[in-house]
């Protein structure tokens, strides 16, 4: 526990060093999974169900959920707006994101593994190294999703949050909140979308909503996670948070758009020209590439305004929205 509240404080500032954050994250994923059977006295799971696990969740990956739900609470006990009790050091708050934001992790893992499966997207690549289907076989990629779906809940609703500090009503909200962004109105839903759309022109409006559910509903999602670390109820800045969420998770997929026909496979880690190969709808089919660039620089100057007017821009969080935004420069 020393260890990582040591990585988090030592984050503190406008200058944090986000690798730091993505080993303290790597670390806490490995502390909450099942652990393998090898390091297990008696051997209690199936193990090639842990292996996949392991695989789909600790292979790459850039942590940009946890990152944010990590900083958006570092934000808030930097800022007047997180009068936190005497009894919650800002190392336990720190903590309490850090396993909040992990349960986000281990839900974005699960969508990954199923959307690469043939009946999804059919893919064989991802962060460089073969899928979990084709690693695994597909009957236990399905079970290794599942798992780490029920996994992201099982944190949430665990004990180690209440012994951080977190109330019951605060978990309550996660657990709503995770549920409501991982289903049939959020990404489960945009996943459906972007299934019927394959061969369809969808105008701005369509596009915007499948990627708010797809992919921006669990980005959103994490920048809640730290505000409910803090046992905060304030309806106006909750409201601004999430729609910096939303921004953000917009902007991401714009990214991911260009970076499809920007990039080669080798670079991106996962198959270059998918998205002309199934014949979807992408922001640089609808706007061009340059359009599409300026609509991500709208998406992210909107993103800094929120948190210019919540005096939140000269924060590790603000710091790491800009590297966000020079990804594809």
């Amino acid at each position: 526990m020393q260890q990582r509240e040591a990585a988090v404080e030592r984050g503190s500032g406008a200058a944090m060093d986000f690798d730091v954050l993505r080993l303290s994250i790597d670390r806490e994923l490995v502390r909450l999974l099942p652990a393998l059977a090898a390091e297990q006295a008696n051997p209690q799971q199936e193990t090639v169900l842990i292996d996949a696990m392991h695989y789909a969740l600790l292979t790459g990956g850039k942590r940009i959920r946890p990152l944010l739900c990590l900083l958006t609470a570092e934000a808030l006990t930097a800022a007047t707006v997180a009068e936190m009790p005497s009894i919650r050091t800002a190392a336990q708050v720190a903590e309490a994101a850090l396993v909040a934001g992990c349960a986000i992790e281990a839900m974005h893992a699960y969508s990954l593994v199923h959307d690469d499966l043939p009946a999804m997207d059919d893919d064989d690549l991802r962060r460089g190294e073969p899928t979990c289907h084709i690693r695994f076989g597909e009957a236990v990629a399905i079970l290794a999703g599942d798992a780490l779906q029920t996994l992201a809940f099982e944190i949430l609703a665990g004990g180690r949050l209440s012994a951080l500090g977190v109330s019951p009503g605060a978990q309550l909200r996660m657990l709503r909140q995770l549920a409501s962004a991982s289903g049939a109105g959020g990404m489960v839903g945009g996943q459906a979308l972007d299934l019927a759309a394959e061969g369809r022109k969808l105008d701005e409006a369509s596009l915007s909503t499948l990627h708010a559910m797809k992919t921006g509903a669990l980005i959103e999602s994490a920048v809640v996670f730290g505000l409910c670390v803090h046992n905060i109820e304030d309806t106006g800045l909750e409201l601004d948070l999430r729609r910096f969420g939303k921004l953000i998770g917009l902007a991401f997929q714009v990214q991911d758009d260009i970076l499809d026909v920007a990039s080669d496979t080798a670079s991106l880690g996962k198959t270059a020209g998918k998205d002309e190969q199934q014949d979807k709808s992408t922001y640089v089919k609808l706007m061009g590439l340059e359009g599409a660039r300026a609509h991500l620089d709208a998406l992210f100057a909107e993103a800094d305004e929120i948190l210019r007017r919540r005096a939140l821009h000269q924060t590790p969080l603000s710091a790491f929205t800009r590297q966000l935004a020079t990804r594809i420069r």
